[in-house]
């Protein structure tokens, strides 16, 4: 065993003899690598940035134009929402004053998922550098390749050996070209990723200050309500790409419902930074690898187990394209059918409801901004918009099954005791609407309308899909009419109580961090 790794073996006696506590240290730092679950990680690096983000937003002051002043509820709400890109609202935006909605923008940028995947990719790349240097283990993936390697050329060798020290030799060079490959693929794939997102950051940026510029009603819309163009434009472009909908706007995109030059630099925006966004990467590694980094290139679009997420094989990234794409064509389709004349779309011309139908239903995944009042919808559009939040970002239709390591993890997975009483994400989402029901159950008995089922899943699911689409409330569906009541532009969840709100914060990290759970509820076999 110590003459399979020379390199390990010399290294750790170094360490150990050279000093007991830089020994324990590298004991210690190869623990942490192992055992540290990439989920608490992940969970801590959401609340830590939550309560920054409540700190900082409570030390600034909102306008000073309205005596209203935000509960420390909902400010923490508001800053657990933007960390999360769910964008779901307890208070009106234009409360927020312009310094405020320059750190909400900060916490959607560096809370969305193009931003916390490039981050692990680069502390993958500098863990992957770390175990070279101290001369540590390949994984098993590695292990696996090499092996295949090695025989072939032990095999093709084989008459000329009469020792097994060649083979070994070989062994190692071809361990280590793999190794340094990996890390020089790794490091160009993130490098890939930072200039991804600053590209497209960059482009629409530019494209909402141009359009500002030229045409005029909707730079009056900013003008009348005191918002700065170039806040507005980099909070909308941050939001819009890492899928949060938050807009500085009370009506959100609704007083834009008649710019659809300004949808239609958003629709792309969201569509790069969510659904579409593997197939994208792989297109911009193939350009890249034209020009530079040519081996790297191949390496990474031939490899499909790298350990990052976003990075789909070739056929998954194709079919969700098509899926992409022929989800919302159902739902303009749908759309189209029962709201073309109802009063969601009063006000617009044929143009304009059309791209206004596509901005909308391509918001349904995942990012919520809306030119629509949602309370005036159709239930069954509703209910298909329920279905849309509820599916990951990627999913996709695979009609073969070639993968047979999928199919062989169902084998190999150990029946562990916390893996059998894990629910699925469909179970949750249950337990969360019923918990709503019990905190909301006096409001549902007086306010039947405002305070329905089916607002109150929509709700649910929007907070889990970190969409952000909310039915809100309306004083003219109260049953028994409220002389104080006033209606305000934020979301139905405003309208809750504490409690409802505080459940609504868990769906919202649950729904953040639902990919570590989206094999739940395995142990569960129904006939």
């Amino acid at each position: 065993m110590k003459d399979s790794f020379p390199c390990f073996g010399k290294n750790l006696h170094g360490l150990c003899s050279s000093s007991t506590l830089r020994c324990q240290i590298v004991f210690f730092y190869r623990f942490i690598l192992v055992l540290m679950n990439p989920f608490w990680i992940q969970l801590s690096y959401f609340i830590c940035l939550s309560f920054l983000g409540f700190g900082v937003l409570k030390a600034l002051k909102p306008r000073t134009h309205d005596s209203f002043t935000p509960k420390n509820l909902d400010l923490f709400f508001t800053s657990v929402s933007a960390t999360t890109v769910s964008s779901m609202s307890t208070v009106e935006m234009e409360v927020f004053s312009n310094p405020q909605l320059i750190v909400l923008t900060i916490l959607m940028f560096i809370g969305g998922e193009v931003f916390t995947s490039m981050v692990g990719l680069h502390l993958s790349k500098s863990q992957l550098k770390r175990r070279w240097k101290l001369g540590g283990l390949v994984s098993a993936a590695e292990t696996h390749e090499i092996e295949i390697t090695s025989t072939a050329e032990m095999k093709h060798d084989s008459e000329n050996l009469e020792s097994g020290n060649e083979t070994i030799v070989q062994y190692d060079q071809v361990s280590l070209d793999i190794k340094m490959l990996k890390f020089s693929s790794i490091k160009f794939l993130s490098f890939v990723v930072l200039g991804y997102l600053l590209f497209v950051h960059f482009l629409g940026i530019s494209l909402v200050l141009l359009y500002l510029a030229i045409v005029t009603s909707a730079s009056s819309v900013l003008k009348t309500k005191g918002l700065n163009k170039v806040t507005f434009s980099f909070f909308t472009i941050v939001s819009t790409f890492a899928s949060c909908g938050f807009v500085p706007t009370n009506e959100n995109m609704i007083v834009f419902s008649k710019n659809s030059g300004l949808l239609l630099i958003l629709i792309p925006q969201i569509l790069l930074g969510n659904t579409l966004f593997p197939p994208c990467l792989r297109f911009s590694v193939w350009f890249l690898g034209k020009f530079f980094k040519k081996e790297e290139s191949r390496y990474l679009l031939k490899s499909n187990e790298i350990g990052y997420l976003h990075w789909l094989p070739r056929l998954h990234s194709s079919l969700l394209v098509v899926t992409v794409f022929g989800f919302i064509m159902v739902q303009f389709i749908l759309f189209c059918s029962m709201e073309w004349n109802s009063d969601a779309l009063n006000g617009l011309n044929s143009l304009e409801k059309i791209m206004g139908i596509i901005f909308q239903v391509v918001n349904s995944r995942h990012t919520g901004e809306t030119i629509v009042d949602l309370s005036i919808i159709s239930p069954a559009i509703l209910v298909l918009f329920i279905v849309m939040m509820y599916l990951p970002p990627y999913t996709s239709f695979v009609p073969i099954n070639d993968n047979p390591e999928a199919s062989g993890k169902g084998k190999k997975r150990r029946g562990k005791l916390l893996e059998n009483i894990i629910f699925s994400q469909l179970s949750y989402l249950v337990i969360f609407v019923i918990l709503v029901c019990i905190t909301e159950r006096n409001k549902m008995k007086q306010d039947p309308l405002n305070f329905s089922v089916l607002n109150i899943v929509l709700e649910v699911i929007s907070a889990y899909g970190n969409v952000g689409f909310t039915t809100g409330y309306s004083c003219k569906r109260q049953l028994h009419p409220d002389s104080n009541c006033k209606d305000k532009w934020f979301g139905f969840s405003g309208k809750w109580s504490d409690q409802g709100k505080v459940i609504l914060i868990v769906v919202m990290f649950f729904g953040r961090l639902k990919k570590f759970n989206m094999n739940g509820g395995r142990a569960w076999i129904l006939l």
